[in-house]
């Protein structure tokens, strides 16, 4: 759609624009980007761009400003993923290398990392429980009328919840419980215990109800607790021009107070480990403001939860997908 020097002007405009958040003019391009090109040609260049729609005017000053379609533009075409120096790769690698026990930890860390180096505000979320499979099952007696379950998943998540009964059992019952729940549950998705468990158990063994069903009861409900949303750095947007806007800051501030809204941005990603949405983009009217950026980030195959990153449509993209890209590599031990 764009030749070479068109392609040069508009990178220019939107990194000019990401560093100073002051319309860009011909001038400006002149002096700081070392196009090669004259003054008027840029200008000729930069009206071309706002004929397409890949530039818009402001009312303030002579100068342009990418437009939704100009970055989303960039953003497929033009972006540089390597915009990362040898001190933030330093940085990252550092906190990546901190020792983890639960994949919820990582995931803070990694969303804590992302916010840290790109100055932007980060929410995240672990994997989403019943997309994982159950490894293991593990029932420990505490007395009588007491037993812990420990519920061991592939992605390494640890459960673990107390259940009580109605009347006693003993050490020989809890070895046949071990045997029998792994037996029927090993390797299923965790969204089976949205089914009744009973039909995987109660032809098994001939214990009472009072026996199995608190045991159902109490796996269904630690694994269908929320999954925590973790919220990093919204501070840093505080800092940027385009809250200076008190509608804006609100709106900002509403977002994140909505943890539902949240989720449903995290979570709608799609096939691709990063995903960009860029203001009107965004399905829910209360982002049309902003830009997300979305990262699921795996190890191998397994999901690790996904980062999302909201900012201002005027985000340095560079930096933030090359953080990311890294920090997947990092993971994966590719580097």
């Amino acid at each position: 759609m764009l030749n070479d020097r068109k392609k040069r002007v508009l990178q220019a405009i939107v990194e000019e624009y990401v560093n100073t958040a002051e319309p860009v003019s011909s001038k400006s391009l002149v002096e700081k980007e070392n196009l090669q090109y004259s003054s008027a040609t840029i200008r000729n260049e930069m009206a071309d761009l706002e004929k397409i729609g890949f530039l818009e005017k402001t009312h303030t000053s002579s100068g342009r400003v990418p437009s939704e379609k100009g970055y989303r533009y960039y953003v497929d075409e033009l972006l540089k993923d390597d915009n990362i120096s040898v001190e933030e790769v330093k940085y990252i690698s550092e906190k990546l290398e901190t020792k983890v026990n639960e994949i919820e930890d990582l995931t803070k860390i990694t969303a804590s990392t992302i916010s840290e180096v790109t100055h932007y505000t980060t929410v995240s979320i672990g994997p989403k429980t019943k997309t994982q499979l159950i490894k293991e099952l593990k029932f420990v007696l505490i007395n009588p009328r007491m037993m812990l379950a420990i519920i061991i998943t592939n992605t390494e998540m640890i459960k673990e919840t107390i259940i009580k009964f109605e009347e006693d059992i003993n050490e020989k019952q809890v070895e046949t419980m071990n045997y029998m729940f792994n037996q029927k549950l090993k390797n299923q998705p965790l969204e089976t215990i949205d089914r009744p468990l009973e039909e995987y158990l109660y032809d098994e063994m001939s214990y009472s109800v009072k026996v199995i069903k608190p045991i159902i009861e109490q796996i269904k409900k630690v694994l269908q607790q929320d999954e925590q949303l973790y919220l990093k750095g919204a501070n840093n947007a505080f800092d940027l021009p385009e809250f200076n806007s008190l509608e804006v800051a609100k709106n900002f501030i509403n977002i994140l107070d909505q943890k539902e809204l949240v989720e449903d941005v995290l979570e709608s990603g799609l096939a691709q480990d990063i995903n960009v949405y860029i203001g009107e983009e965004n399905q829910k009217e209360e982002l049309k403001d902003f830009s997300i950026v979305t990262f699921k980030h795996k190890i191998g195959n397994k999901d690790m939860g996904t980062i999302g990153i909201i900012g201002p449509k005027r985000m340095d993209y560079s930096k933030v997908i090359s953080v990311m890209k890294y920090i997947n590599k990092k993971l994966n031990g590719d580097q």
